[in-house]
């Protein structure tokens, strides 16, 4: 490691509130990505007549258990789960109900607030929020990094082509985004959404269409600055190639700015995500999200948790973010590096 990135390094460490954000959306991430072994309504593990099994990693018969019936097991069923601990034991998550779980028997209420067996509630479908609050958090963080990688990879592409060859080329490309830009990134999903079953894919590909502008301007104004330097020149004199020049030489320095708007740009994808599902022009019906959660908080005043819940929860991945970022930009800010 260079001195200089050991002080950028020491910088965003002295930052203890970008350190205590870090830390705690790091945790939080970690864990939804074990979002299965946390909140499900399949059992992590089955010891049964000498045997054990693994529902989560493939679908057993009922037959498999004693029971009468050939099809796949249902293991929240009373007589099933009976059946099993009469010659073993069941390992169940730490929530038992995964987030399209609807509840059976004597707990099958909508709306129940917050109690010992569902800490957060249930929401209007009998569905407890908390596995859906699961599930949702690593959608979004996922969606959020995806749109964020790609749409940063297209933008640093193309700054960089205009930067660097400006005249025509850049005169051009900044034509385009200018039209580009204009065009109602809402009405054109929901024309879409008309034919087009919206999924995770669907959008991420029709946000990107939009999304990747975030950086051309930062990324173009550095390349134009760095093409005149005397070691790009010389490069050029050289005979080395456009592209070595462009993404060995210049590249490090605009990607030092750049770095410091990723969580940003992350910040808005994730509620860019939330806003649609709101607006419900996002991941289709049933899908786990954090703006479904609010759409319900607004449809059932009478429950308040849900409303509680959706809003706390996007407001501290937000803060997180945002305090990461600040800390990010101070490390390389120069006027604030360590020395």
């Amino acid at each position: 490691m260079t001195p200089l990135n050991r002080r950028r390094l020491a910088a965003f460490r002295s930052s203890k509130r970008g350190m205590y954000s870090l830390a705690v959306f790091s945790v939080l991430f970690f864990l939804s990505l074990f979002a299965e072994l946390l909140a499900n309504d399949k059992p992590i593990l089955i010891y049964y007549d000498g045997g054990f099994y693994s529902p989560m990693m493939r679908d057993y018969p009922e037959t498999t258990f004693g029971g009468d019936f050939p099809t796949t097991t249902i293991y929240t069923d009373q007589e099933v789960q009976k059946l099993i601990e009469a010659k073993g034991w069941i390992l169940w998550p730490p929530i038992p109900y995964s987030y399209n779980t609807v509840l059976k028997g004597e707990d099958r209420k909508a709306l129940q607030p917050p109690s010992w067996r569902h800490p957060l509630g249930t929401d209007d479908q009998a569905r407890d929020v908390l596995a859906r609050l699961i599930y949702g958090f690593r959608i979004s963080v996922l969606f959020g990094l995806a749109l964020t990688l790609l749409s940063s990879i297209v933008g640093i592409v193309a700054g960089a082509i205009q930067g660097y060859f400006g005249g025509l080329t850049d005169l051009s490309i900044q034509r385009f985004m200018e039209i580009w830009s204009s065009m109602p990134t809402l009405y054109l999903l929901i024309i879409l959404a008309s034919f087009i079953q919206p999924g995770f894919w669907v959008l991420l590909g029709i946000m990107l269409l939009f999304s990747w502008m975030a950086l051309v301007g930062l990324v173009r104004a550095e390349f134009l600055r760095g093409r005149n330097f005397d070691y790009v020149r010389a490069a050029r004199a050289l005979g080395m190639m456009d592209a070595r020049i462009m993404f060995r030489h210049i590249l490090p320095n605009a990607m030092t700015a750049s770095l410091t708007y990723l969580p940003f740009i992350l910040a808005g994808s994730v509620t860019t995500l939330t806003s649609l599902d709101f607006l419900g022009f996002g991941l289709p019906v049933g899908s786990p999200s954090l703006g479904e959660l609010l759409l319900q908080g607004k449809n059932n005043l009478n429950a308040p948790w849900l409303a509680f819940t959706g809003f706390i929860i996007i407001a501290l991945m937000l803060s997180l973010l945002v305090f990461i970022g600040e800390a990010v930009r101070d490390a390389f800010n120069p006027r604030k590096v360590l020395v």
